[in-house]
């Protein structure tokens, strides 16, 4: 049993070392046309978010008012 720790131990350290060294390399410059990119979907997405709002407000609003007040 204490072999299995001690080999856990092991690969759980490797684990978490070969996760750091990804980690490190993680930290690359992206290219001015990636960052445009995003920049251009975020706005993009956000005129959808806001469209999309209305309609669900406009459908809520009007099956209020078949209801009835």
């Amino acid at each position: 049993m204490n072999k299995l720790n001690i080999q856990t131990r092991r690969i759980a350290q490797a684990a978490s070392a070969g996760a750091l060294v990804l980690a490190s390399q993680a930290h690359a410059e992206v290219p001015a046309s990636v960052t445009t990119a995003l920049t251009d979907m975020k706005a993009d997405a956000l005129t959808v978010a806001g469209l999309v709002l209305v309609a669900i407000i406009a459908v809520v609003a009007f099956k209020f008012m078949r209801k009835g007040f």
